[in-house]
């Protein structure tokens, strides 16, 4: 099982379209804390790039969202992709 397996599978139960999570909420479905590069928008982006690979992000998308950071508030809002 994958770090971020928790969440792709917390997500995937989700009715809502849109919600927020904390990043203690989303610790505690890691059973780890997030590293400190999480406090950067850059490591909630959407997009692929060709030359790397970014774990966190292929567990929300495969669960069917995007995320992204809500500045200074250590909290993600997560939107249904479709």
């Amino acid at each position: 099982m994958g770090k971020y397996d928790p969440l792709r599978e917390h997500l995937k139960r989700q009715q809502a379209d849109e919600f927020v999570l904390s990043f203690a909420e989303i610790e505690r479905k890691l059973g780890a804390m997030l590293p400190n590069s999480a406090s950067r928008p850059q490591w909630w982006a959407n997009i692929t790039e060709a030359d790397t690979s970014h774990v966190q992000r292929e567990a929300w998308r495969a669960a069917g969202f995007d995320a992204f950071l809500i500045a200074g508030e250590d909290r993600v809002r997560f939107r249904r992709v479709g």
